[in-house]
Order: structure tokens, then sequence, then C-alpha cells
């Protein structure tokens, strides 16, 4: 039986088990969910960065976003509270749609 030893989207181990196979799993500890969703973003940006089409890179950018999400509620905000927080910052900063690439600043 493959160990995997990692967190999961809630609908995998149905998925598994429809299928004719025994699991096991275990609800983890909200200290030990935050450190497994740390774990799921690290795990999906490799994914991302490895991904061979744009179609690829879009569904890790979609697990990605999944796991930050998750990440968002486990410190108390929610999918609206983060959209704020990037619309306010993208309102005093700017986004990344002119491909500015800053090389350096001469300081005084």
């Amino acid at each position: 039986m493959p160990v995997y030893q990692k967190l999961v989207r809630d609908g995998i181990p149905d998925l598994i088990t429809s299928q004719g196979k025994d699991i096991r799993t275990r609800i983890l500890e909200p200290k030990e969910y935050i450190t497994e969703l740390r774990n799921k973003l690290k795990e999906e940006s490799e994914e991302y960065f490895k991904a061979a089409s744009d179609e690829e890179a879009l569904e890790e950018l979609a697990d990605m976003l999944e796991v930050i999400l998750a990440l968002a509620e486990t410190h108390g905000g929610n999918s609206m509270e983060l959209e704020k927080l990037r619309a306010e910052k993208a309102k005093r900063r700017g986004g990344f749609k002119d491909r500015i690439f800053l090389i350096e600043v001469e300081e005084e």
C-alpha cells in the first residue's frame, strides 16, 4: 500500500474508496493543518514551475489559489478580504501588467 503522508482535497478519500480501495486518513490539528497547507503550497508551486503548457500552468495556479484561500481562513480571513487587500495594494502600488523589471536604484 503506497504511503502518501500529505494533505489532500476533501473529495479525494471518497474518490479513492469509490474505486474499491481501502484508505487510512486522519483529521489534522489546527497547527498541523497550517503546516501542511504551507507544504501543499510549496508542492503546487513546484508543479507550476514544471508545467509544460499553459493549460497545466493554469491548473496548478488554480490548485495554488485553493490552498491560498484555505490559508486565508486559517488566518481569520476569506476570499473577499484577500481580494480587497489585493485591490488596495494594486491601487497604491500597481500590479504587474506593465512588466517592469527594476535594475537598480541610485543611493544618495
